[in-house]
């Protein structure tokens, strides 16, 4: 109805849709018969009308004017039932007759009832594009092969088929096309997220209804279509590769992700999908101002991320005793704990653990601290999760193995009772 020009933004009547509703007739129809009356004539308009609200027989072919042209000469039947129906919706307008030849008059009838069918090529001999956003083709051989706009008065849809198929059409001309889908033009702004270019795109475009008429580069995109193409594309290709992740902020996200395992809420859940989810809260204003993909990379993840933060409930003051960066060791050296895994890692050398009988667990005591000893050279001896039950089982093994490799590096009998230590013997 609004295509017609029948109701207004709001979906109240216009005087046009109170005429259309006077007549009786389909709001297609109707709207044809009373704005192509004074277009084409009084008669022509009830001719083309009546055709269309009667299916012509299939044999008279596909271009709408040439049927026009065959039943005004035929006898009985189809003929017969189409100029009875000429005559009653004659009386139902009163217009005067104009100069506008007869296949132009056919094309803007037919418009008039359905503008949203009105179609372009979309190259030379390829498929049509509708008004409506439907891509229809015609059938090999027609007449109106070739014709670069047309309006479709009939077509169907075979199962499966990407496009629909036009059963039959008559030709227009572009001004006619405008015309007659003017309530279907349009100037808008297009701000997408180009997958194939992994940039925001902006452009002004015109169009009739999903046919694009003209396009232009746009200098000031609205900043409500750009944040909602970054936000498109951050869901497209995900908030780890649009977004700037230094180790700083990596490892802040590392460290919540283990709390919402450990601990759920109010710890948050820090997933691609639940940052994406959650934009508003922790992008926020960074994401307004944002216009391109650079942007996107250069916003503080590491401080968007505390946005995050319970800090309502004052959990947020916890987080370096739930979740610590960094642990600090018998020889006094603080080791960054790596969240990135299932479980956290302290990866330290093994001399500077003598004496400790128990890494501190984490989350609350919940969850134990894995603990990987490394060799003088920094390569993993051992990993364990009960550093008492490796001195006592585990570390003579370890010992029989690298004390001959590293023999500058102290090798007590006894690591439980032996003085931690970051530093090699002293050369004799």
């Amino acid at each position: 109805l609004a295509a017609l020009g029948a109701v207004d933004a709001d979906g109240r009547a216009t005087a046009k849709g109170r005429r259309i509703a006077r007549t009786g007739l389909h709001p297609r129809l109707a709207r044809a018969l009373l704005d192509g009356a004074a277009a084409v004539g009084a008669r022509r308009a009830a001719e083309l009308v009546a055709l269309l609200s009667e299916e012509p027989p299939r044999a008279l072919g596909d271009d709408l004017a040439e049927v026009w042209r065959s039943v005004r000469g035929g006898g009985d039947g189809y003929p017969r039932r189409w100029r009875e129906e000429v005559r009653r919706l004659q009386r139902a307008v009163d217009a005067p007759v104009t100069a506008l030849p007869d296949r132009a008059a056919a094309g803007l009838v037919v418009a008039l009832a359905h503008p949203e069918r009105i179609a372009r090529a979309r190259g030379t001999d390829g498929p049509y594009l509708m008004a409506s956003g439907t891509a229809a083709e015609l059938p090999p051989g027609a007449r109106l092969s070739g014709t670069r706009w047309l309006v479709v008065a009939d077509a169907d849809r075979p199962a499966g088929a990407p496009s629909a198929r036009i059963r039959r059409a008559v030709a227009l001309d572009e001004d006619t096309a405008l015309q007659a889908g003017a309530t279907l033009l349009s100037r808008r702004q297009e701000v997408e997220w180009s997958t194939r270019d992994g940039e925001l795109t902006s452009r002004q475009v015109v169009a009739l209804g999903a046919i694009e008429l003209a396009a232009e580069p746009l200098k000031s995109p609205d900043p409500v279509l750009v944040r909602a193409a970054l936000l498109a594309g951050l869901a497209r290709e995900g908030v780890g590769a649009l977004l700037g992740w230094p180790p700083a902020a990596a490892a802040l996200r590392e460290r919540l992700a283990f709390l919402h395992r450990a601990l759920g809420e109010p710890w948050p859940d820090v997933s691609d999908r639940a940052l994406l989810e959650a934009a508003e809260r922790w992008l926020e204003p960074e994401l307004s101002r944002a216009r391109r993909r650079s942007d996107l990379a250069r916003i503080d993840t590491a401080a968007a991320l505390q946005r995050l933060l319970p800090w309502a409930g004052g959990e947020a003051g916890r987080l370096d005793e739930l979740a610590p960066e960094r642990i600090t060791v018998p020889t006094g050296s603080r080791i960054r704990v790596d969240y990135s895994g299932d479980r956290p890692v302290l990866a330290v050398k093994l001399q500077e653990l003598f004496g400790w009988q128990a890494a501190p667990a984490l989350a609350g005591g919940r969850v134990p601290l894995t603990v990987h000893l490394l060799s003088p050279a920094g390569r993993p001896a051992a990993v364990t999760g009960d550093l008492a039950g490796f001195w006592r089982e585990g570390y003579k093994a370890v010992r029989a193995e690298l004390r001959g490799r590293y023999p500058r590096h102290p090798w007590p009998e006894d690591p439980a009772s032996a003085e931690p230590t970051r530093r090699a013997n002293p050369r004799k």
